[in-house]
């Protein structure tokens, strides 16, 4: 199961939100999009798996958050059972930048699937 799954699964369930969606900006050098994983009335919330693919998600829920003006939320799905060194690492600096981080063990999500 990938990162994409997990949205589609848990975005509407836990969050109340809609996956997916565009906000436009512009920087300095021209205009850009960015798409948020979830997104609900007050929050911005980028998914990860525990992987190292995932180090970025701080980042990215900070700047969705600066976006839209809502709060940057930052969901891991633990996929091994333990905290791992990235999960370690994504965690702490959540935690330094004062952003909600929730870890979601994956066994959770095996009877929400479709027809679960």
């Amino acid at each position: 199961m990938n990162e994409a799954y997990f949205i589609a699964l848990l975005c509407g369930a836990l969050f109340g939100g809609q996956p997916e969606t565009v906000h436009e900006f512009t920087y300095p050098g021209g205009a850009a999009s960015i798409r948020t994983d979830c997104e609900n009335g007050n929050r911005v919330i980028e998914f990860g798996l525990d992987k190292r693919s995932s180090l970025d998600s701080l980042q990215q829920a900070m700047f969705a958050a600066e976006i839209t003006g809502k709060e940057p939320v930052v969901v891991l799905i633990d996929t091994d059972g333990t905290m791992g060194r990235f999960e370690w690492r994504i965690a702490r600096a959540a935690n330094v930048a004062g952003v909600p981080i929730r870890i979601i063990p994956a066994e959770l999500t095996d009877n929400l699937g479709a027809g679960g």
